[in-house]
């Protein structure tokens, strides 16, 4: 499809995506090939687009089209890649994503760019004509640490609680290593079932976690980092290298785990090897206003800003209308779910 100079094609070529998304510092796993191999291996249909001017590669997104009671939609997070001043490029993307969204047969198309918050950044998906959506898609305020600092600068920066931890899990003999074998997802699904009931959350499916790490294995982009003591496992990470990124996909524990404050160590080991892959921060993904005392995030949060992390906004999921009437019924449903999970 040609829309004005731009020409936008379906991608075909691993190498070719990768490469550019990588070459975008904002970039992470969102936009990355493998995460829609997952999506595709649950049978999910998914969509790769890559927009060209002339013969260089302009900007690209990638969609998973997600079928639901309520109505399907295509779900952008991550993306779109591309120069956001160029507006001409920008209108471009957005038409395509418009028509790829109708063919779909979506009743609307969710995007939450890799765009920091702004009010200029809320202008613009006004000016496209996007709604902010009643529900989120993906992180919207995360925790990040910049790998440019040396780990003794990064410690200079956290909290003296965390300090604390750190200091007590290096004296209590915790082994960690770092896996990629098929035993150590086996052993996340069986600790995270556990931690769910503990932490009161629904757990993720078994299918589900080793689909994706399957998908992230291939490429070497994934390791799960296992802290254990007497053969024991107390924590564990998942952890996701992307380009400039490193990112705290899943973390789960047990009750030992967090009686010996495993999981900072976890952690530092896998700061280490991102730098070892030249990532420049540390995507501690989700956190929630320190104010917000009543989510159930609110914990983790405040483990997280104990790193000394710098607190990063995305710009909110937006929603593209194609089908109003349907989308309403779509917004009255996720305006409801949202106030009974506390999200």
């Amino acid at each position: 499809m040609s829309i004005a100079k731009f020409q936008i094609v379906d991608s075909s070529s691993r190498d070719v995506w990768d490469e550019f998304v990588k070459s975008h510092p904002e970039s992470n796993f969102l936009q990355s090939w493998d995460f829609y191999e997952f999506h595709a291996s649950r049978g999910k249909k998914i969509v790769r687009r890559l927009i060209y001017d002339g013969k260089k590669i302009a900007g690209a997104y990638a969609g998973v089209v997600e079928t639901a009671k309520r109505g399907t939609y295509m779900a952008i997070a991550g993306g779109p890649i591309l120069n956001w001043k160029n507006h001409e490029l920008v209108k471009a993307v957005f038409d395509d994503i418009r028509e790829q969204g109708k063919s779909t047969g979506c009743v609307f198309v969710r995007v939450r760019p890799q765009l920091e918050l702004s009010n200029k950044s809320l202008q613009l998906m006004n000016r496209l004509g996007l709604k902010k959506a009643p529900m989120y898609l993906s992180v919207e305020f995360a925790g990040i640490l910049d790998l440019g600092k040396s780990e003794e600068e990064i410690l200079t920066g956290a909290s003296q609680g965390f300090r604390r931890k750190l200091r007590k899990a290096m004296k209590n003999d915790i082994e960690i290593a770092a896996e990629t074998s098929d035993s150590a997802i086996d052993e996340f699904c069986r600790l995270e079932i556990l931690h769910a009931k503990r932490q009161k959350y629904v757990a993720f499916s078994k299918d589900f976690l080793k689909k994706q790490y399957e998908a992230f294995r291939k490429g070497g982009e994934v390791i799960i980092y296992t802290a254990r003591k007497d053969n024991e496992i107390l924590a564990q990470n998942f952890i996701i290298f992307y380009g400039p990124e490193a990112s705290y996909h899943y973390g789960v524990s047990s009750e030992l785990g967090t009686k010996y404050s495993a999981a900072p160590l976890l952690h530092m080991e896998a700061m280490r090897e991102a730098r070892k892959r030249n990532c420049i921060r540390y995507n501690l993904w989700g956190i929630v206003e320190p104010n917000e005392t009543n989510h159930r995030f609110f914990g983790v949060s405040e483990f997280k800003r104990s790193f000394g992390c710098e607190e990063l906004r995305y710009t909110p999921a937006h929603d593209m209308i194609l089908k109003p009437t349907k989308y309403q019924l779509n917004k009255l449903v996720e305006t409801t779910r949202k106030k009974l999970r506390h999200v």
